[in-house]
């Protein structure tokens, strides 16, 4: 569009496709790889799930169904709330999203398929959501990062930018629930047994959300409200990590 202004000639070019918005949104270009634990018919095939898979130096089970409340509010069904409110909230962000799974109808994927996806995706960041099942006593919420294992080199380049990403979601999600109680410290962990982190190419935490064993927690995971306040935490805490300020 050409228009005249006091005499001067003024050239207003038009926005392409939206691509000026899209570059002002903080996660564009960054990917983000979402895997929600378990899955809901992992009880109705003992024989996948307990098959064992590489999981790092030794081999463990391909997956496990989880814990739930006392009520019986499964874990999977939380963390595939969980994760389909943080999918939304980091698209709006302007990430591309990947899924290890996307409902609740299936079995798996094994624990080393899960890490692949995200390996084969290229993450710029990736987060396992869970629920713990500690005993009662026990509350709060805990970040678990990947260890160094003496012999073990595969995920030895993602050790400390996951440290940063863990660091950085615990922060957030600190404001919205306290820090474990029962394990780590000041709400970290660190673990070496984890198919899901061992075999990560891709910088990658857990998250244990709360313990659904303890009553006030459980009252909270159980809550569509918390969930939603849950996915915006995590949803800080990546935007934190891959778009740092100042």
């Amino acid at each position: 569009m050409i228009k005249r202004v006091l005499g001067a000639v003024v050239v207003v070019l038009p926005l392409v496709s939206g691509v000026a918005e899209a570059a002002a949104l903080p996660l564009a270009g960054k990917v983000v790889l979402i895997d929600p634990g378990h899955n809901g018919q992992n009880y109705r095939h003992p024989g996948v799930i307990n098959k064992l898979v590489p999981a790092g130096p030794r081999k463990k089970a391909c997956d496990t169904t989880g814990t739930a409340t006392n009520s019986g509010y499964a874990e999977h069904a939380f963390t595939v709330d969980v994760a389909r409110r943080l999918y939304h909230l980091l698209k709006a962000e302007g990430a591309k999203v990947v899924v290890t799974r996307s409902n609740d109808r299936g079995v798996g994927p094994c624990v080393n398929r899960r890490a692949a996806i995200g390996n084969q995706a290229h993450a710029d960041a990736a987060i396992s959501i869970h629920g713990d099942g500690a005993p009662a006593g026990g509350h709060g919420f805990h970040v678990i990062l990947p260890g160094k294992i003496k012999g073990w080199t595969y995920n030895t380049k993602i050790i400390q930018p996951s440290r940063r990403l863990g660091l950085d979601v615990r922060d957030a999600f600190a404001k919205l629930q306290p820090t474990s109680n029962y394990l780590g410290v000041k709400g970290v962990d660190v673990r070496t047994d984890l198919g899901g982190l061992n075999l990560s190419k891709v910088p990658k935490i857990f998250i244990e959300c709360g313990n659904m064993r303890n009553a006030k927690d459980a009252v909270r995971m159980k809550s569509a409200i918390w969930r939603q306040r849950a996915a915006k935490a995590l949803a800080a805490g990546l935007t934190a990590y891959l778009h740092p300020r100042g």
